[in-house]
């Protein structure tokens, strides 16, 4: 992906930094050949050429872009789980998956962290960003998901002998589970996403109380992906779930949903974060209705939002790590959408707007790996800068609204926003 080879001064703006630190009032950002070069008080800031280019941020905030940590960018307008595999074409996913990156991109988050993808569209997503043949977030791919053979992932019946290959691969033994990694090291992904335990979807067969993969199973996965530098991640909500994903050595936590006082303590001694993605429960119960969802499964939405804040409250509180991410691509809870989560842990978890901005900058990041480049304002990391027309520490749902953002940058270079060309010409390739 391309950078600035500009000096941009960005003034005139209240610098909420990412760290968690106390927002830094009448700051200036300057960014140099695409890195941040100053960060501070307008006070204190070095001279600038006047062939610099400047942004006046009106007054609003200048905060690192935002990190969507559990990103399904093939998902789209979802009403059933057999959507998500039988909807529609690979080919047309394909195409669907590059407008979901276009409008993450716009709606402020500059990265995102894949949750799982319709075959291996996202590590080809990623390298269309990368190579900036489309827009979207700086990606980390996982490809196909696994699941073990009757679990949550597991639905088309024998009968139709279609199979769920396209979207995970269905386990029986560890033997399987070592298969299902290798191929996915062949596909170039870096994440590796599973399903331990069920969900408040699938009540009558695998519900949030459910386990859906062995530990045995689990721990070959672990084995195999560690073996090949490749990060472990799964679908937890089961308290049991848990434990066993941080016996076997999960990298990541989806969900976390029953977390009990023997799960937490495995997780802070880890220091493994988890991506609660809780404002999905929430749209399934206010919005389920409207869409058909059974009483059945409203109910359980409701029992796992429940368990799902007591236990994001226990591990920020304990000093534990959340990223901020969710299901999005639902037809309750649609992509563009992804700023609520912050909103909801803002008002109904409870949690401070600069906790939560540094849960989705910085914890985001870090999940990512890539926290020594993006993910906070610092000198000499990537210019990734969300300048928005508004007070987001005093009203974080400003970030819901597209229509406020002054500028989306990534390394310096202009994306989106008010100051962007709305109709960006194609990448000169001798750049």
């Amino acid at each position: 992906m391309r950078t600035s080879t500009e000096t941009t001064l960005i003034h005139n703006g209240c610098i909420v930094d990412g760290t968690g630190e106390k927002p830094i009032i009448n700051g200036v950002l300057i960014i140099e050949d695409g890195k941040i070069a100053y960060v501070g008080s307008a006070q204190e800031a070095p001279q600038v050429s006047e062939s610099a280019s400047r942004i006046d941020a009106l007054g609003g905030t200048v905060m690192p872009g935002l990190v969507e940590a559990h990103f399904h960018a093939t998902y789209f307008n979802i009403a059933a789980l057999e959507d998500l595999d039988i909807k529609y074409p690979v080919e047309y996913v394909s195409l669907l998956s590059s407008v979901n990156a276009r409008l993450a991109l716009e709606c402020g988050y500059t990265a995102a962290r894949s949750g799982g993808s319709l075959f291996n569209v996202d590590f080809w997503l990623k390298k269309a960003i990368e190579e900036d043949m489309i827009p979207g977030p700086r990606l980390a791919s996982s490809g196909r998901e696994i699941c073990s053979a009757g679990g949550l992932m597991d639905w088309n019946p024998e009968f139709r002998k279609i199979g769920m290959e396209g979207l995970v691969f269905i386990i029986n033994g560890q033997e399987d589970a070592r298969k299902a990694v290798r191929a996915l090291v062949k596909d170039g992904v870096e994440w590796v996403k599973t399903y331990p335990t069920g969900d408040a979807a699938s009540p009558d067969i695998n519900d949030h109380h459910t386990l859906c993969m062995t530990f045995e199973e689990m721990n070959a996965v672990v084995k195999t992906a560690h073996n090949h530098n490749l990060k472990v991640t799964g679908h937890c909500r089961a308290t049991e779930g848990i434990k066993n994903a941080l016996r076997a050595g999960y990298d990541c936590i989806e969900h976390g949903t029953f977390m009990d006082d023997e799960a937490l303590e495995l997780l802070l001694e880890r220091d493994v974060p988890c991506v609660p993605a809780l404002y999905f429960e929430k749209a399934s119960i206010l919005l389920g209705p409207k869409f058909g969802l059974p009483q059945q499964v409203i109910d359980g939405h409701q029992e796992t939002l429940d368990g799902g804040i007591e236990s994001a409250r226990r591990i920020l509180r304990a000093g534990g790590r959340l990223g901020m991410g969710g299901d999005y691509g639902f037809g309750w809870n649609p992509h563009g959408d992804y700023a609520r989560e912050l909103t909801f842990f803002v008002n109904d978890v409870g949690l401070e707007p600069l906790e939560v901005i540094t849960c989705a900058t910085r914890t985001g990041a870090e999940i990512m790996g890539r926290d020594d480049e993006f993910g906070t304002l610092e000198n000499g990391k990537l210019a990734d800068v969300l300048i928005v027309d508004g007070d987001v520490v005093a009203d974080i749902s400003v970030l819901e609204d597209r229509s406020k953002f002054i500028a989306v940058m990534q390394g310096g270079v202009m994306k989106a926003g008010r100051l962007a060309d709305p109709f960006p010409t194609a990448v000169n390739r001798e750049q």
